[in-house]
């Protein structure tokens, strides 16, 4: 049997890349050319792997049915839940954004969803998610909406780094030239292991470079060969509850590039998936992107003035906790907005209610707005990016509607 560079770069360096856990997460970069095009504003796209439930994330407890949909996996105020109107709590694991919820940096939109219904595949809702488009994409459609950003805002040109494991992101997948890296790859190779790839890519220049480069930023950031969250996944052999990599490392390198002439970075988060034991699952992914919200604050200094950050997920998940404690595939949910350039403290998208009659399908959260729209109006807030480019060229078929403020 014949092995190609690729066969041998999954043998050697690449773990499970199911879906919903990917344990390579890559992150992705871009940067101005002349510092002109997108100024001194910074983005941070982080999706959400797995289907994070937007209403164990922001609770409605002011809703007179959601208590009788939760019972098990409910963390309502009496467990720790903090206020944040009145009508919406917001989970404990939260609780250290707390600060950035009083100063105006943190938001959420609730009942927000892409045009994705019914079929519920994880694989599918994050490709569609990605490619912001109006349907799953296939064939020539299989680019995604930040790299056809990028290609409408002129002057851009990617970091030069390098993604060992994943295979790259969809979301930037597409003609205009990105670049990855995965701060999770074991790249302290052995002696022979080394020799092998250098005789594999001998005669590949590019990839070659690539390689090496990638090797040279690793050593750089002093690395582990392995993180605790991925031991855990590992022994578990539970990839859909995988923490997916070390979350502040990756943090703190993107924070890093951004600080510098970067200002567009996208990556992904897992362990979203909580069929069972949701309590569990839930504070433990929530955990995790608190820390990284805050690793970002802390890296960025004086830049998170300027900085969006959005977290989106595939979808949502089922109004009624299931039999195991957990919550199942669903239709609507949550974005997590921070950053000094959002619009925070508020609890952002019309409520449609928990009443049976209310629930898209009887069992979900009915959808009230497009996800891609929001993410299409911090673009434009924060880029100045035309409108029609945003509703054809970035995200074909949307239309975008009033714009509810999500900036500062």
């Amino acid at each position: 049997m014949t092995l190609s560079r690729r066969d041998i770069l999954r043998m050697g360096l690449v773990g499970c890349s199911l879906a919903a856990s990917p344990l390579m997460t890559p992150v992705t970069f871009a940067s101005d050319l002349n510092g002109s095009v997108l100024g001194d504003k910074r983005l941070v796209v982080i999706i959400l792997r797995g289907g994070m439930d937007g209403l164990g994330v922001v609770q409605p407890l002011g809703d007179p049915d959601y208590l009788g949909l939760r019972k098990k996996v409910l963390i309502g105020a009496e467990n720790g839940a903090w206020d944040l109107t009145g009508f919406y709590a917001a989970h404990r694991a939260l609780e250290p954004l707390q600060p950035l919820w009083a100063a105006q940096d943190l938001a959420f939109v609730h009942a927000t969803s892409t045009p994705y219904r019914d079929r519920r595949s994880h694989f599918d809702g994050q490709d569609m998610l990605e490619a912001g488009t109006m349907d799953v994409p296939i064939g020539r459609d299989r680019d995604g909406w930040l790299n056809r950003m990028l290609q409408v805002v002129p002057g851009i040109q990617s970091e030069t780094s390098f993604a060992i494991g994943r295979e790259k992101m969809l979301l930037t997948a597409g003609d205009a030239p990105v670049a990855e890296w995965s701060p999770d790859a074991k790249l302290d190779m052995s002696a022979q292991t080394q020799r092998l790839m250098e005789l594999v890519m001998h005669d590949d220049v590019a990839l070659n470079e690539a390689m090496g480069e990638a090797i040279q930023i690793a050593q750089s950031l002093s690395l582990e060969q392995m993180s605790e969250a991925q031991e855990e996944g590992m022994m578990a052999m539970n990839m859909m509850q995988s923490r997916g990599g070390d979350h502040r490392k990756l943090a703190q390198f993107a924070a890093s590039r951004l600080r510098a002439e970067t200002r567009i970075a996208s990556f992904s988060l897992t362990g979203w998936d909580t069929h069972n034991n949701q309590q569990r699952g839930l504070s433990r992914a929530l955990e995790r992107l608190s820390d990284t919200i805050l690793t970002l604050q802390a890296g960025l200094g004086a830049d998170w003035e300027n900085t969006a950050v959005i977290a989106m997920t595939e979808f949502g998940r089922t109004a009624r906790e299931n039999g195991t404690a957990g919550t199942d595939h669903g239709t609507a949910g949550a974005m997590v907005l921070a950053g000094g350039a959002i619009n925070g403290g508020k609890v952002h998208g019309a409520w449609p209610g928990l009443s049976e009659a209310d629930l898209y399908d009887r069992r979900d959260l009915l959808p009230t707005s497009d996800v891609r729209a929001h993410a299409a109006w911090v673009l434009r807030g924060l880029y100045g990016v035309d409108r029609a480019a945003l509703e054809t060229a970035v995200f074909p078929g949307l239309q975008m509607g009033p714009d509810i403020g999500l900036l500062a």
